[in-house]
């Protein structure tokens, strides 16, 4: 079986009035398991879309979008939402965290959605956020951290389901320069110590450095740097 995420030939359109706009056009990447990319481009270039079909928000118009060897069409609404669950981490532009719940339960919530949280679990959460610094910080909420913690505490959660995606979307929107070297080396270790296979799409352009691979996005249209 395939591991990692394949998008091959993937088009995207959406209906204006009586016409057809594409999103995207005719779209293919293969990211491997360890490898951490970059898709840069203007605001309406079709980023988000993008990021929607590789982590099976959006189902493609035409093409085919594989996500560790499931081909994301052939699922029902139901098998999206596990696929999502399972295989993909989301880190976003603010860290989307619960204001009440402290940051070990940040990603107990994520494991109790999948099941009950064994003593197992609960044991990786705190490994993961010992290894991204936060040690200190279990039991802290969302408003004792700074923007930095913030996101280290958003990447912990996206890593607790031992997902085989990692898609971030703008992850150093509102962070300064050195929690933003800070947050993307982080992210960039955890991907190949974990091997998963990672997209971040940024406009920071002094981001780069940590990725194997930069694309750049233009019109729905992807090319390699």
């Amino acid at each position: 079986m395939t591991t990692g995420l394949q998008l091959s030939e993937v088009t995207k359109y959406y209906a204006e009035g009586s016409n057809r706009i594409a999103a995207l056009a005719h779209v293919s990447i293969s990211v491997e398991p360890g490898e951490f990319v970059a898709v840069v481009g203007p605001s309406g270039s079709g980023k988000s879309t993008f990021l929607s079909i590789a982590g099976a928000l959006l189902k493609a118009s035409e093409g085919e979008a594989k996500l560790n060897g499931h081909s994301i069409s052939k699922l029902t609404a139901q098998e999206l939402a596990d696929l999502r669950l399972k295989e993909v981490g989301f880190i976003m532009q603010s860290s989307n965290l619960v204001p009440y719940l402290s940051v070990l339960d940040q990603l107990l919530i994520v494991k109790k959605m999948s099941g009950k949280v064994s003593k197992e679990d609960k044991a990786f959460a705190v490994k993961l956020l010992e290894e991204l610094g936060l040690g200190s910080k279990l039991n802290s909420f969302p408003e004792e951290l700074s923007g930095g913690e913030k996101q280290r505490t958003a990447i912990a959660r996206a890593l607790i389901n031992n997902p085989g995606i990692i898609l971030a979307d703008e992850p150093t929107a509102s962070l300064d320069t050195k929690r933003a070297h800070e947050v993307v080396s982080l992210i960039a270790h955890e991907v190949r110590t974990r091997r998963k296979a990672a997209i971040m799409v940024t406009h920071d352009e002094r981001m780069l450095e940590y990725c194997d691979k930069v694309y750049r996005m233009e019109d729905g249209r992807l090319f390699e740097q």
